[in-house]
């Protein structure tokens, strides 16, 4: 029986508060357009086709493989801009689907990223840490986190060994590396300092890349050897023209919480200040704390967990945790199963990493999994979101590809991150109660993390202080301050901002969300329908998802 729908919870009205940046009316806020712009007459199909030719405008141009963000191109670049965003303002969306009208809001979302980079972020000017090239790992989310320039090489895409054809390919790529860096010594003006000294630690992460790469493909072709030691060659002189600049650089690297707030609500269309944004995750930190307390009290009497100590038992119990979560979902009716869930999951079992001394830490991560598996297979469902776009990509090729900006974190993040909880309160880890506690470990790494990042883009943190402050809040020393997890972090959440919160701001609008479709639906709600109602929506942020879920949150919302 369905009921009949009654008011909101009282915390959906924030969502409201997006209406006017995300329905028809123009975004308030630096950077907005006004309202004149007359009307015209226009389909569906005509956005779709603004859509790929703006995708085309975004990108820069290219001579002999090497982008132009010259202070030039990017002044040009961003006064054309405005007359791409009149032109999607002015079309006409009445009696458009409230599907089709989510996708005239991406695209303003899109529009609204390219601005915020050219006001506030500037990354070709600000970070060294953009013309970073080479990413030898495949990212569990569906598009690179960061900004990043264009024509960057994803070498864990090539097969090897490569073939001629693509060893020709690559060596012309990697070619360009030398000249990408020159042009980026005449850009970097910036003199944000903490910007400036993780740029360093990228840059020198570039050059053990591109060594690795050498001796991979080694022989394989005379260019591309070359090629690659030229590129290791630029990367290296870079690395040494970034530390002598170093001194000049003091200014501060957050973009702030005014212009925070901003990017938060038009570009990820998440309805939060910074001040919002604070609170939530202040309490997220207590809340994971103190059941973390409460778990270790009920569990005190119970054998404390050990790490897995040989490789052996690493495969046997990785593959086991794998063929144990997919039975628990299956078993539970919690999602709808697909064929590639199973080799999604297996093939990021990953292998056995020795420490030396045995008891050193191994990262955060690998301390949670190396004594429960099961636990980070939940935040595997990033790669039931990879499969789903690879083998069916939603048919509207506005959400096919991945959206620029990270606009996709809040549903990426949030349900991956979600799936922890959610899971261990649907009984996952009902007969290892021990595994509990890792769970509100989690939890507190997500909030302290989002924290340390909140502050440092207010510049009321530097990064060495935010990294500090997030190594102390993550239980049981597992985060130290000098460990490679809580710098790439900081480094990426001050580079990207919002990344950091949208891990348990995803799941607080997800969790809204189902509270909602669960009053609407009554007993005709289920776990598995409503998963299966976002998903059918693609990774788009969770707001958009709630429209077309509920019908609400737009013109007429209550």
């Amino acid at each position: 029986m369905t009921r009949t729908r009654g008011p909101a919870l009282p915390l959906l009205p924030l969502i409201l508060s997006l209406l006017p940046i995300l329905g028809c009316d123009p975004a308030d806020g630096p950077g907005a357009l006004g309202g004149d712009e007359a009307a015209t007459t226009a389909t569906h199909s005509d956005l779709v086709a603004f859509y790929r030719e703006w995708r085309e405008f975004q990108k820069p141009s290219f001579t002999d493989g090497v982008p132009d963000y010259s202070p030039e191109a990017m002044a040009r670049q961003h006064l054309e801009l405005a007359g791409w965003q009149a032109r999607l303002v002015a079309m006409d969306t009445a009696g458009w689907s409230v599907a089709e009208k989510v996708n005239w809001n991406l695209v303003r979302a899109e529009m609204n990223g390219l601005d915020f980079d050219h006001r506030v972020l500037r990354p070709w000017e600000r970070m060294p840490w953009f013309y970073v090239m080479i990413h030898p790992e495949q990212s569990d989310v569906p598009a690179h986190e960061g900004p990043f320039l264009a024509g960057w090489i994803d070498t864990w895409t090539y097969e090897f060994p490569l073939s001629p054809d693509a060893a020709a390919e690559l060596a012309g790529r990697i070619g360009a590396i030398p000249a990408i860096l020159e042009q980026a010594r005449g850009n970097l003006t910036g003199d944000a300092h903490d910007l400036w000294m993780g740029g360093i630690r990228a840059m020198r992460g570039q050059s053990t890349d591109l060594a690795a790469l050498g001796e991979r493909v080694a022989g394989t072709g005379a260019d591309l050897d070359a090629a690659i030691v030229r590129a290791r060659e630029a990367t290296d002189a870079f690395v040494t023209w970034l530390e002598e600049q170093a001194a000049g650089k003091t200014g501060p690297s957050g973009v702030g919480k005014e212009d925070y707030s901003w990017y938060v609500r038009n570009v990820h269309l998440v309805p939060f200040s910074w001040g919002e944004l604070v609170g939530l995750h202040r309490r997220e930190l207590a809340r994971s704390h103190a059941s973390l307390k409460l778990e270790e009290e009920r569990n005190r009497r119970l054998p404390l967990q050990t790490r897995i100590a040989s490789a052996a038992d690493y495969d046997r119990r990785l593959n086991q945790a794998v063929t144990d979560y997919l039975a628990f979902l299956g078993g539970h009716d919690l999602l709808t199963m697909r064929p590639y869930m199973d080799q999604a999951l297996r093939e990021r079992v990953g292998s056995f990493q020795p420490v030396d001394p045995p008891d050193a830490l191994r990262g955060f991560f690998s301390e949670v999994s190396y004594r429960d598996p099961l636990t980070m297979r939940t935040h595997g469902h990033h790669w039931f979101d990879l499969a789903m776009m690879a083998t069916d990509p939603h048919p509207s090729p506005v959400r096919a590809a991945p959206l620029l900006y990270n606009i996709w974190d809040s549903r990426a993040e949030g349900v991956a991150t979600g799936m922890e909880e959610w899971m261990m309160t649907a009984g996952l880890f009902d007969s290892n109660p021990r595994s509990r506690e890792l769970m509100y470990i989690l939890v507190a790494q997500r909030a302290a993390r989002a924290l340390a990042g909140l502050f440092m883009h207010a510049n009321e943190l530097t990064q060495e202080e935010a990294v500090a402050f997030a190594a102390r809040w993550t239980p049981r020393g597992w985060m130290p301050e000098d460990s490679g997890t809580v710098w790439g972090e900081q480094d990426l959440y001050l580079h990207q901002p919002f990344y950091g919160d949208s891990y348990l701001t995803g799941k607080h609008q997800i969790e809204e969300l189902m509270a909602e479709r669960a009053e609407q639906l009554g007993d005709d709600f289920s776990v598995k329908r409503f998963m299966d109602e976002m998903e059918a929506s693609g990774l788009i942020p969770v707001s958009l998802i709630r429209w077309e879920m509920t019908g609400q949150g737009w013109e007429g919302a209550p």
